[in-house]
């Protein structure tokens, strides 16, 4: 289908919900997509950090194939063997006891939120603190967690018990705890807000006030979480472990899936009935989700975006100085370039270049590149970068 065709039918059938490039992808291979006019483009928005192991990973072709096959969908009141075994797995890289299976981060989110209020409703705590620049999805809950008044704009009424308070300032969260405080939403790094890494203060105050006033943590690594900033979770890199944490998007490498994963106390207060979903947990997207890990495992990809994403930001280092570069920061195969204005013109020089980037927060340039880049894809990636300016 070519690009004429393609906009035509998006326009008659589809909702106008997205901004799209001129693009109609046909295919792709490892870090570079193809489209339907036959040009090539290297990917470093990567899905928005889903595409983990790049496209058409051979592992990842193997197992859908092989596993759709056998059964693609079972409901869960029954045995899912690879369900277990991807719990396994989660329980075992991030320290914790439980997992529960959905099919996105806002699906995800949802549930934390659900499974907090279940936990803390006998202490009377039923208010999520979230905080500046995030983003946790756009159901109507997670809409009142979601930092960006464009967002909700004509969707309310919405859902009372939620504050917001400042990313990285400890005095105000502080400032915001109560008695009827039952969790903090956070995102260790911040991906939709612009790559904002949480400082170490900030995530030991959230620690501290755990213990003091019985609040739980919820660590929302839908983003940054399954080895993208040089560790299995974004949380690691601190002394701080949730109670509860989300995940989505790299799990599935681009089979839908998301999950929460939790300490056992938290996790037992949902029996047979209090929560569930119709897809999540299925044997198709856990068998590739698993499948992703063990591939990201036996591949070494966690140290290749440590290493990479030292070489990354290395490389785009010719930008500090610019007239109009405010900062760049990352952490493993996470990069943000802060721009003094706009980014959205910046962004199309690349594609017209046959680089795929994207800006957030209007003046942040997000380089999230698959967990398989290497140093020839980054070369290319930074000398379309600098023509582009």
């Amino acid at each position: 289908m070519n690009l004429e065709e393609a906009k035509n039918l998006e326009s008659k059938y589809v909702f106008n919900t997205y901004g799209r490039f001129p693009l109609v992808v046909d295919r792709g291979e490892g870090c570079y997509l193809y489209s339907t006019e036959g040009k090539k483009y290297l990917d470093f928005l990567a899905g928005i950090a889903v595409n983990s192991l790049g496209h058409a990973h051979p592992n990842i072709v193997k197992c859908i194939s092989e596993q759709a096959k056998k059964v693609i969908h079972v409901s869960n009141f029954y045995h899912i063997p690879s369900q277990y075994l991807l719990g396994k797995k989660l329980c075992e890289t991030s320290g914790l006891d439980r997992a529960f299976f959905c099919n996105s981060g806002a699906e995800a989110n949802e549930g934390a939120i659900k499974l907090t209020r279940r936990f803390q409703s006998q202490k009377g705590k039923d208010e999520i603190i979230y905080f500046s620049h995030s983003f946790h999805g756009r159901t109507i809950a997670t809409l009142m967690t979601t930092d960006k008044d464009k967002y909700r704009a004509g969707f309310g009424p919405f859902p009372p018990g939620f504050v917001k308070a400042e990313f990285n300032d400890t005095n105000d969260i502080v400032e915001k705890v109560n008695k009827k405080t039952a969790a903090f939403l956070v995102e260790p790094v911040q991906g939709e807000g612009g790559i904002n890494i949480a400082s170490k203060e900030f995530m030991n105050a959230l620690s501290d006030l755990r213990e003091d006033k019985e609040v739980l943590i919820i660590f929302d690594e839908v983003q940054c979480g399954i080895g993208r900033t040089g560790k299995w979770f974004a949380f690691q890199h601190y002394d701080v472990e949730p109670d509860i944490m989300t995940l989505a998007k790299a799990l599935g490498g681009g089979v839908p899936i998301g999950a929460i994963v939790a300490k056992k106390e938290v996790s037992d207060v949902l029996k047979p009935g209090d929560h569930g979903t119709t897809f999540g947990g299925n044997p198709l997207a856990t068998s590739v989700g698993l499948t992703v890990m063990n591939t990201i495992e036996s591949d070494k990809l966690i140290e290749n975006a440590v290493k990479m994403g030292d070489y990354l930001l290395k490389k785009i280092d010719f930008m500090t100085g610019m007239p109009n570069i405010k900062d760049l920061r990352g952490i493993g195969l996470m990069v943000g370039i802060e721009f003094e204005g706009l980014c959205s013109d910046y962004v199309k020089k690349c594609f017209d270049n046959n680089l795929l980037i994207n800006c957030t927060r209007d003046k942040i340039i997000r380089l999230v590149p698959p967990l398989i880049v290497s140093k020839k894809e980054i070369d290319e990636a930074t000398e379309i970068m600098k023509k582009a300016f």
